[in-house]
C-alpha cells in the first residue's frame, strides 16, 4: 500500500493548494477521530442530496450502515457514485478585517462507489468495527447482532482510493494595511466535551476520541 494517495482530477485541490495533503496516514488520523460524515450523491430522481451518517474506517475502506429501506443506502448499493466528506473544526480565526476571518479545520474528501457487504460474517465484523469506532470497548459489553438483525441491516463499504485532505492551521492572515487597526485578532479554539456518567464503565466514563486527551475523573 502506497503512503500517498494518487492525485486525480477530482482530488486535486485547486483552491489554496498549499493546504492540500495526500498522505494516507493524515487521512486515517482524521477519519479515526471523527464519527460523522456527509455522503453526497445524485438520487434516482436526478436531484443532488447530502446525508449525514455515522461511519467507521476499516483499513482501507469506509463503512456505513442502516436499514435496507433507507433511500440513501438503496441508491448507493446500486453502484451510484458518491462523495464522502469528513470535517473536524478546530478553531475560529478572527482577523482585523471581516474578509480575512477563517476557520481552522481538517477535512477528508473521498470519491468512489460503495458496495454492499453480503457475507454475514464480514457484515457482523463490520458492525463491530463501527461500534468500536464510535465507542471503543463497547462491543465487548453489548449483545452482538443476531442473524435476523444482520439480514435487516445494510452495510456498505467505500474503498479509500480517491482521497484528498485539506487542513488549515494557525492564526489570521491580515493585509499589511490593516495591521494598525485596533480590532483584536487571534484564534478561538474549539474543543468537544463528553459527559462522564459516574456509574458507567471506564470506556464511557473517560470517553475520548483518538488524538484527544482524556478528561480527569469528576
Amino acid at each position: 500500500m502506497r503512503e500517498m494517495f494518487e492525485v486525480t482530477s477530482r482530488t486535486e485541490v485547486r483552491r489554496l493548494p498549499a493546504r492540500a495533503i495526500y498522505d494516507r496516514a493524515a487521512a486515517h488520523a482524521i477519519l479515526d477521530e471523527a464519527f460523522v460524515c456527509h455522503i453526497a450523491f445524485v438520487g434516482d430522481d436526478g436531484h443532488p442530496v447530502a446525508i449525514p451518517t455515522n461511519f467507521a474506517r476499516d483499513g482501507e475502506r469506509l463503512l456505513i450502515h442502516g436499514s435496507p429501506a433507507s433511500r440513501m443506502l438503496r441508491t448507493l448499493g446500486a453502484a451510484t457514485p458518491l462523495c464522502a466528506t469528513v470535517t473536524l473544526v478546530d478553531g475560529l480565526v478572527l482577523a482585523k478585517s471581516a474578509f480575512h476571518h477563517s476557520v481552522n479545520y481538517r477535512c477528508v474528501v473521498a470519491f468512489g462507489t460503495a458496495t454492499a457487504i453480503t457475507d454475514l460474517d464480514d457484515k457482523r465484523r463490520a458492525l463491530d468495527v463501527i461500534v468500536e469506532h464510535i465507542v471503543p470497548g463497547r462491543s465487548a459489553d453489548a449483545r452482538a447482532a443476531s442473524d435476523k438483525e444482520l439480514k435487516a441491516t445494510l452495510v456498505l463499504a467505500l474503498p479509500l482510493e480517491e482521497v484528498s485532505v485539506k487542513v488549515r492551521t494557525g492564526g489570521p492572515l491580515d493585509d499589511e494595511v490593516d495591521l494598525a487597526l485596533p480590532a483584536w485578532t487571534g484564534v478561538v479554539d474549539i474543543e468537544t466535551r463528553y459527559g462522564a456518567p459516574p456509574d458507567a464503565p471506564d470506556y464511557a466514563r473517560f470517553y475520548q476520541r483518538p488524538g484527544r486527551t482524556a478528561r480527569p475523573s469528576p
